[in-house]
């Protein structure tokens, strides 16, 4: 591991720290640094508490998992495809899951049913993907990447069909789903648990990944078991997006993004990448739920709509300087 890359980490760290702090403190009604103090020494007043431990705490915290999830996601893709405009919305992973979502939604089911029809919906996908791909026993980066597209398209058809066919009372629920909403975010606890599981199964595999990102030919010489790789690294990339999707919907460019990002300050280690891509994902989607909530409050705008403002012009700005 880049062990002089450590100090920029622990800074990352003290931002992601520093950016919680904020999603906390703003809002449609500011609050005083010193309302968390009180709060937590349980000498709050009751709205400081409700605002607080019910409602922005929980917000934040499934905002910061959802978004270092989709970095992570984008990170492995492009680790797995050597490719980086890979991420799993690109690939069809998140639109697999939203549609078996918006299936489950519209059924009456509750969300436990919905967060396992997503994860159904995106490990479809990804067998689907991988399956039409390597299908005829020869592949190759760019036409995984090129089917990827072709199934992410198809489950966009799909998602317009169910838009077009619902019922008009359920339409604007499923839309602001769609685009990116943390207001009805479940428990952040499941988020946080499999982000931080993930990480811990993936930081020993380091020396794999860094192999991989080299190569499928060179990594079979060096002895890496490349199918299985792939495949844990696809059923992975899955989990993650299934996950994110059922917290906050279709949220894109923070697995595009994030990982470019990283790649510019703390090099290709993927030991040390990807817990960086999962702090400044986290990070990211916090400032963009806080601006959604603070740009034209009292109403909220959906953190998607955000996120495309923020990431359009970096990655153009990224394709720039790559092109000079």
């Amino acid at each position: 591991m880049q062990l002089y890359r450590l100090p920029h980490l622990l800074g990352l760290m003290a931002f992601a720290l520093l950016v919680i702090l904020l999603g906390v403190l703003l809002g449609s009604v500011n609050l005083p640094i010193n309302a968390i103090y009180s709060v937590l020494t349980g000498q709050g007043s009751p709205l400081h508490n409700t605002l607080i431990l019910d409602l922005r705490l929980p917000r934040v915290l499934a905002a910061f998992a959802t978004g270092g999830l989709l970095a992570t996601a984008g990170a492995l893709m492009q680790v797995l495809l050597r490719n980086p405009l890979a991420d799993p919305y690109v690939l069809g992973l998140s639109g697999g899951a939203a549609v078996a979502a918006l299936l489950a939604m519209l059924a009456g089911l509750g969300v436990f049913w919905v967060s396992s029809a997503a994860f159904g919906g995106a490990l479809f996908s990804t067998f689907l993907v991988f399956g039409l791909a390597y299908g005829s026993g020869q592949s190759s980066a760019t036409r995984l990447l090129l089917t990827g597209v072709v199934v992410a398209s198809g489950w966009g058809a799909l998602i317009s069909f169910l838009l077009a066919t619902s019922q008009a009372h359920q339409l604007p629920g499923m839309l602001y789903w769609l685009m990116g909403d943390l207001s009805h975010a479940p428990s952040p606890v499941i988020p946080w648990l499999v982000l931080l599981a993930v990480l811990v199964l993936l930081i020993p595999l380091g020396r794999t990944l860094n192999v991989l990102a080299r190569g499928a030919l060179q990594a079979a010489a060096l002895g890496v078991s490349v199918k299985k790789v792939e495949l844990m690294i696809f059923g992975l990339a899955a989990l993650l997006t299934a996950i994110a999707v059922t917290v906050a919907g279709s949220i894109g460019f923070v697995g595009l993004i994030v990982p470019h990002l990283m790649r510019m300050v703390f090099g290709y280690d993927q030991r040390i990448l990807l817990p960086a891509s999962a702090l400044a994902g986290g990070s990211l989607l916090v400032l963009a739920d806080t601006l959604a909530r603070i740009v034209i409050a009292p109403q909220q705008l959906p953190v998607g709509v955000i996120t495309a403002m923020l990431g359009v012009p970096v990655f153009l700005l990224l394709l720039y300087r790559s092109n000079r």
